[in-house]
């Protein structure tokens, strides 16, 4: 009995590394789904201008929180 469970668990070890490899189904193609981001490229951003921005976040990215925070205050700072 032993002997069944030793062989399970090297045939569950070894169908680990099979896919870890990349014998198995490859992932779904990566598409960009964010959001473009539109400012005017040139002459003064305004209010509305800033309220649309939203960064994206990644793996020890920024914290979204101080950008937003830093935005707000922006768009409390400029004119409508």
């Amino acid at each position: 009995m032993m002997w069944v469970f030793a062989v399970l668990i090297v045939l569950v070890i070894g169908g680990i590394a099979v896919v870890a490899s990349g014998g198995g189904d490859p992932l779904a193609p990566v598409y960009d789904d964010r959001p473009d981001v539109v400012v005017p490229a040139s002459g003064p951003l305004t209010a509305g201008d800033l309220h649309g921005i939203r960064f994206t976040t990644a793996f020890r990215g920024y914290r979204a929180s101080e950008v937003d925070a830093l935005l707000e205050r922006l768009s409390a700072q400029l004119p409508d």
